[in-house]
């Protein structure tokens, strides 16, 4: 309380907050008050007294009117996959395994069991993923998180998610690698595992989050995404989201976008565990709802019907049907937007965590009378309908990513006629705007 009283004198701000914050915490022992508040004052009063303090003046942000509170990212994304849940009026199920630095959406959800959450701590990795996978079949928002390791256990069930059409949000909390690697340091190095890293052709789609709040969103998205469209889809984050906090205004549920299940309607007479509508999105049959018994595994499955099958022509069907799912959500990705000068010849990119250092770059740069335009990536598979519009219009394209190259070279296979530049860092550590500004100046120099 001293400290704090000194830290109110430096940023120069009143003291009723916390005096009110006593009163309230300790009403029915006033002594206590009595005491914080004294304490409080007595380091406010010294910090005046000694002169040695500097101060500053931390002007009202303007932001938009709610009640605010500080998170990290972990506890963003096990609140988004719980917001989504109460959305879709489905119980959540999230089967995990401990891995820095995932552990937290973990603990989170098993902290939630007020809200109906189970947390279930598996023996392992693949545990994790196949007793989510089960929730699924039950008629759950299921969910499982990790960090890279763990991912390349999952792989293997990840693709029965597949082949099976279950919704599955998994979250992919990215440290340095590979192997054990860099438990405590982040890194944005598995995308290419989460975009490829299963057998077979084995389709899903890949979002990424940008900041610490809005893991949020993007949980909850990952979420409606899976539960609207039948598919297991792969949420990555990183270390230094995961861990960083900042201001979140805390959202309305009425706010929030509608979810809606494909659960197959009780009154059908006749269920086809594979039969599609036009988006390629089979129905969605639990245990115990009569009459719509089916088999669904990893064994390849019959157009419609579900049974078995080796007819090789049947197989390549089913294999451009889940490609096809996949390619649907693109309608309903929003489009890629551009910051900072309209007029610039030089686009930097860059996707997930990254956007921070970026915008701010690009900010400081563009005040400086430089040209420069920011487009950040949140949707890396399927990519926003107007990539390739936006690509195109700039003469150098610079991709800033804490791996060695892996989105920029997924960018030149899926539009290759643009010219991209690479910035790789990977030394756990992440961008900083100095070195941002000084490739970007360079680059300008160039042209």
């Amino acid at each position: 309380m001293f400290a704090l009283g000194m830290v109110y004198c430096i940023f120069d701000r009143p003291l009723g907050h916390s005096i009110n914050f006593f009163e309230r915490k300790f009403a029915k022992k006033p002594e206590i008050a009595e005491a914080n508040k004294k304490v409080l004052k007595d380091g406010f009063n010294y910090a005046v007294t000694i002169h040695a303090m500097p101060s500053f003046r931390v002007h009202t942000a303007t932001i938009e009117k709610g009640t605010y509170r500080n998170i990290n990212g972990n506890t963003a994304t096990a609140w988004g996959l719980l917001a989504a849940a109460e959305k879709a009026n489905l119980p959540l199920f999230l089967g995990s395994y401990p891995i820095t630095p995932a552990s937290e959406i973990l603990v989170e959800i098993e902290n939630r069991r007020d809200l109906g959450a189970k947390a279930f701590q598996a023996e392992d990795e693949i545990g994790g993923i196949v007793t989510s996978i089960g929730a699924s079949f039950a008629g759950h928002l299921a969910a499982t998180s990790t960090s890279g390791p763990g991912l390349a256990l999952k792989s293997e069930a990840l693709g029965l998610a597949v082949i099976t059409e279950l919704p599955l949000v998994v979250i992919d909390v990215q440290r340095g690698g590979p192997s054990t690697g860099l438990p405590t340091k982040t890194e944005q190095s598995d995308l290419f595992q989460a975009l490829f890293g299963r057998n077979g052709e084995s389709p899903l789609p890949v979002i990424a989050a940008s900041t610490p709040s809005n893991c949020f969103y993007y949980a909850y998205e990952a979420a409606k995404i899976a539960l609207e469209h039948m598919t297991p889809v792969l949420l990555l984050t990183d270390g230094f989201i995961a861990n960083g906090t900042e201001p979140w205004k805390i959202p309305s549920m009425k706010d929030m976008p509608e979810i809606k299940t494909q659960f197959v309607g009780k009154d059908e007479k006749q269920y086809l565990p594979y039969s599609r509508d036009e988006r390629m999105v089979r129905k969605w049959a639990v245990p115990g709802m009569k009459g719509f018994e089916h088999r669904i595994g990893g064994l390849e499955k019959m157009k419609d019907t579900g049974n078995v099958s080796y007819i090789p022509e049947n197989h390549e069907i089913m294999s451009i049907e889940r490609e096809k799912k996949v390619e649907y959500i693109q309608e309903k990705v929003p489009d890629l937007k551009v910051e900072g000068n309209a007029d610039a010849d030089v686009l930097v990119v860059g996707w997930g965590s990254t956007y921070g250092h970026l915008t701010t770059a690009v900010r400081e740069m563009n005040n400086e009378g430089k040209k420069v335009a920011h487009a950040h990536f949140n949707y890396i598979n399927p990519l926003p309908k107007n990539t390739n519009e936006i690509l195109s219009k700039y003469k150098e394209i610079i991709v800033f990513e804490l791996n060695l190259g892996q989105f920029a070279k997924y960018l030149r296979m899926m539009h290759p006629n643009n010219n991209y530049e690479y910035y790789d860092k990977i030394q756990g550590l992440p961008l900083t705007v100095t070195e941002i500004k000084q490739k970007v100046n360079q680059i300008l120099e160039e042209l």
